[in-house]
């Protein structure tokens, strides 16, 4: 029993150390007309949801009509993963379908006066996308049981980005020594061209000598 609960403890302690899944939390400014975009390297088939907000300049008055946002979400690919137009607020979630920066795009229409809104905006991937209150509440899934789960999804979670850093680490790999040789055929054949550039320089001298009979 005390080697169980001994194992229990690291199993806990382990699951409070790993943080890897992504979650970006933030608050910006953004002026009217412009737009912001924000990147993130998302592993495919990653869940990935996240809510937005503009901030209210004045909680004693309802938001303006002109406090608006039009936010895309776009794969690596330039396919639409999410688009909203003209919204105060909104949430979204999708799964990515590859690897790759997942950009998130910020635009305010034009006004005059222009004015600058603040945006509050969520972004979760990964295991830290998935809701375990929900999970809990709905199965009535022990304390004990619930941690297992989440080691257990944090470790596949863990060995998913190995997978995926070791396939990006051979694909490079692979580009490398592709430069390497095409730098090395570049180089035989600069090589070549300096030797026949300077033979026929030498060939030239000499049949300029041989006229002037100075040899």
């Amino acid at each position: 029993m005390r080697i169980s609960t001994s194992i229990l403890t690291i199993m806990v302690v382990i699951l409070g150390l790993i943080s890897s899944p992504m979650v970006k939390g933030m608050r910006f400014d953004i002026k009217t007309g412009a737009t912001k975009c924000i990147t993130e390297d998302i592993q495919s088939y990653s869940l990935s949801v996240g809510k937005y907000s503009v901030i209210n300049p004045n909680e004693d008055y309802p938001l303006p009509d002109s406090h608006r946002i039009t936010i895309r979400i776009t794969s690596p690919l330039g396919a639409n993963c999410h688009y909203a137009d003209q919204k105060a607020f909104g949430e979204f979630a999708y799964t990515a379908n590859e690897d790759g920066d997942y950009m998130a795009c910020f635009w305010v229409a034009k006004q005059n006066p222009p004015t600058t809104l603040t945006v509050e905006f969520e972004w979760k991937s990964g295991l830290s996308a998935k809701d375990w209150s929900r999970v809990a509440k709905r199965g009535q899934i022990e304390m004990m049981e619930l941690d297992l789960k989440k080691l257990f999804d944090t470790v596949n979670l863990i060995h998913d980005e190995m997978y995926y850093l070791r396939r990006r680490e051979e694909s490079m790999q692979v580009l490398i020594r592709s430069t390497n040789s095409k730098m090395a055929t570049f180089s035989f054949f600069s090589l070549i061209v300096c030797l026949a550039v300077a033979s026929m320089q030498l060939w030239h001298l000499k049949t300029f000598f041989e006229k002037k009979k100075l040899i």
